[in-house]
């Protein structure tokens, strides 16, 4: 028995380690949240994830849930995430258009959307009658945009690259038959990484250098306004760990029917690491700006409540929903700060809103074996307006459409694959060049045409 302990425990180290090295992110999640952390809960478009509690992956949505489960769980499971995110400009502005008679200039970006891989891992394992103990590893928070370097908003963002990765040790316990209470801590760890070009040829022609406190004349470098060869470039990477917990309640009302609480907290983070310049042009080499500097920035990730109802009509079919808090509103800014303090800090106006998220599912099983899941749910942005929408995370509302398959090939093994759609309602950007954000980027305007499919599957073994 100890060595059969020893060889799962070895096991969860090793997926763990290997979700360190893949980077999980999405275009699009409420706001940046990531949602997608069960197979067989995406086929019901995660409705009734906090009631549900179908396998070892309920500890993520409400840990009280795996009072539910039997003997000892391992689940191990990956979404494969495809967003297609194509920009469409529509009148994008440049500080000098009044006098040069030039807009912002570039093409429309191509497909930004980044495929990438989401896996999770969960053990669960119950010690007594009452008391459940388990660990999840998982992935909360992540975003990826990719644009083409000489895109027209290459200014605001050409990369965005945001992965996290939680281990989230948990505990369940069955206070009566209808009450179970479950509680668990997580151990965040994120990396970052963004780039954007710098438009130093409008800098110098439009004398912007003196904002600096810099002796340089306006035109004096002699770069030409938007020319690729004027352009610059500026990369931040970072990362942070962080601790947060997660909390829930399930209450069975009788053995068919059941609703689920459960709340994450918020979890405050210090991305530190480096910001490089590239591109600088010559005449800025004896000043003290845009030189390589280590950087930070304070993230805060959201705290969310969900309200999860679960009802079994019959031995084949079942019905659920949820309603979800995200609390957005947190992100006001995105502000970096460098330790050379010549170089003023970049920051960026959110402004977000709170989000919601309402969802719908059934579950049909037409015998012990196989198990047919379908599921809808509308997710709203957290962009508060399109003059707060960035390229970086254009967030928009979605409606999502999801299918799943489940099949037991014995009381031990059991896999689930699921599809989703996610259909993204046209996201505008509206950024105003007389915002003094936007006086060097220029203003951004145009539209999204995105969507998002998802594929997953996962195996479960139950001993």
């Amino acid at each position: 028995m100890k060595k059969q302990t020893l060889c799962i425990w070895r096991s969860v180290l090793i997926i763990a380690a290997c979700i360190f090295f893949i980077s999980a992110g999405d275009a699009f999640g409420s706001g940046f949240a990531l949602i997608e952390d069960s197979i067989s809960g995406l086929g019901n478009a995660y409705a009734g994830g906090a009631a549900s509690a179908e396998d070892a992956a309920t500890m993520f949505y409400n840990p009280a849930g795996m009072t539910r489960l039997e003997g000892k769980q391992v689940v191990a499971g990956a979404h494969i995430i495809m967003p297609s995110v194509k920009f469409h400009n529509e009148g994008s502005t440049h500080l000098l258009q009044g006098v040069t008679g030039q807009p912002l200039s570039g093409g429309d970006g191509g497909n930004a959307g980044v495929t990438k891989a989401v896996p999770n891992f969960y053990y669960t394992r119950k010690l007594s009658e009452r008391f459940v103990v388990g660990l999840g590893v998982n992935s909360p928070f992540g975003l990826a945009t990719e644009y083409d370097k000489h895109w027209v908003g290459r200014y605001h963002a050409i990369e965005s690259d945001l992965l996290s990765v939680n281990i989230n040790p948990s505990v369940a316990y069955k206070v009566n038959d209808n009450l179970s209470v479950g509680a668990g801590i997580n151990i965040m760890y994120i990396k970052a990484k963004l780039t954007n070009a710098i438009d130093f040829g409008t800098m110098d022609a439009a004398g912007i250098f003196a904002v600096f406190g810099l002796p340089i004349a306006p035109g004096s470098l002699h770069l030409v306004p938007q020319a690729p060869q004027s352009d610059g470039y500026a990369k931040l990477d970072g990362d942070s760990w962080g601790v947060g917990y997660n909390i829930g309640f399930l209450y069975e009302f009788t053995k068919n029917t059941r609703m689920g609480l459960s709340y994450r907290s918020r979890i405050d983070q210090t991305i530190e690491g480096r910001a490089e310049f590239t591109g600088v042009p010559a005449g800025l080499a004896p000043f003290p700006v845009f030189k390589d500097t280590d950087a930070k920035a304070d993230v805060t990730m959201p705290d969310n409540f969900s309200v999860s109802f679960f009802h079994q009509i019959n031995p084949q079919w079942m019905i659920m929903a949820d309603l979800t808090w995200t609390n957005w509103k947190l992100f006001e800014e995105l502000r970096v700060k460098f330790d050379n303090q010549n170089q003023p800090d970049s920051v960026t106006t959110e402004n977000w809103k709170d989000s919601y998220r309402t969802s719908l599912g059934v579950t049909f099983m037409p015998d012990n074996n196989w198990t047919f899941r379908a599921g809808t749910a509308y997710d709203s942005s957290a962009v508060a307006d399109k003059k707060y929408r960035t390229p970086r995370i254009p967030d928009g509302d979605r409606i999502w459409a999801a299918l799943g398959i489940g099949y037991k090939f014995s009381n031990m093994f059991k896999a689930d694959i699921a599809y989703a759609h996610l259909f993204i309602n046209d996201p505008e950007i509206s950024q105003s060049v007389a915002n003094p954000e936007n006086a060097i980027k220029g203003g951004l305007k145009g539209y999204y045409d995105a969507h998002i499919n998802i594929v997953s599957a996962s195996l479960t073994l139950t001993f």
